[in-house]
């Protein structure tokens, strides 16, 4: 997944389309790009450089009369990084939780079936690696949470599907707000022996075994999150 852009034109679009996925501006809503020159203080041409990189997203356009608005969220491109990024700020809602979970639902047992079928000694040994990241990174949650981005990338490229590999993008999103609400706890349960049930399915080449791995550690991923989130715990903004 892409990181957020550096430099002022890219903090620029960082605000506003974080504004716009929240809700601030809504659907048809106009945007002024004079009024945003003096609320971000900033210069036109950051301004009309960020708008540019917002329509291309989908997010906003442009027409003669009318000005800049905001699009229907129908026209978004809802699987850009930023995007998915964004919706993540925050506590996310409830529907954006259940979409990413579905997502993940459909996509990795399918992912681990084929990665137990087509997996070779480097798949093996990234997996591994990531397992051992996450069993060291104890208390400490962004090690924990890296540990396990890495894993379910690991596990993604083990499936050897090119097309399946570029939905990182989506699982990427889910785990970090997942593991943003659940690691910005006082205490959270042991991910590493789900995660190792995957990969000794994946290693014995049991694609069935190993899609049964993965929606039970989805199960529990969901589980973590409901609970997390109606104890009041979330992440910051």
């Amino acid at each position: 997944m892409n990181r957020p852009a550096r430099g002022l034109h890219g903090q620029t679009v960082e605000i506003l389309g974080a504004q716009i996925i929240r809700g601030r501006y809504g659907p048809g809503d106009p945007l002024y790009p004079e009024e945003l020159e003096g609320e971000l203080g900033v210069s036109k041409t950051v301004v009309r450089e960020a708008l540019r990189v917002l329509a291309s997203k989908g997010l906003i356009e442009s027409r003669q009369k009318r000005g800049t608005f905001v699009r229907p969220r129908s026209d978004w491109h809802l699987l850009d990084s930023d995007l998915l990024r964004w919706q993540g700020i925050g506590i996310p809602d409830a529907t954006f939780l259940e979409n990413l979970g579905e997502v993940r639902g459909i996509v990795e047992p399918s992912a681990a079936r084929f990665a137990a079928l087509r997996r070779d000694d480097a798949d093996l040994a990234a997996l591994d690696t990531a397992l051992d990241r996450m069993a060291a990174a104890g208390s400490d949650a962004e090690a924990v949470i890296e540990a396990d981005l890495a894993f379910h990338r690991a596990l993604l490229g083990a499936a050897h599907n090119e097309l399946l590999t570029q939905m990182e993008v989506v699982i990427e999103a889910g785990l970090r707000v997942r593991d943003r609400i659940v690691h910005g706890a006082d205490a959270w349960a042991d991910a590493v022996p789900a995660h190792r049930a995957v990969l000794d399915a994946v290693r014995a080449q049991d694609p069935d075994a190993a899609a049964r791995a993965v929606l039970s550690l989805l199960v529990q991923a969901a589980d973590d999150v409901a609970h997390h989130i109606d104890d009041g715990h979330g992440a910051d903004g």
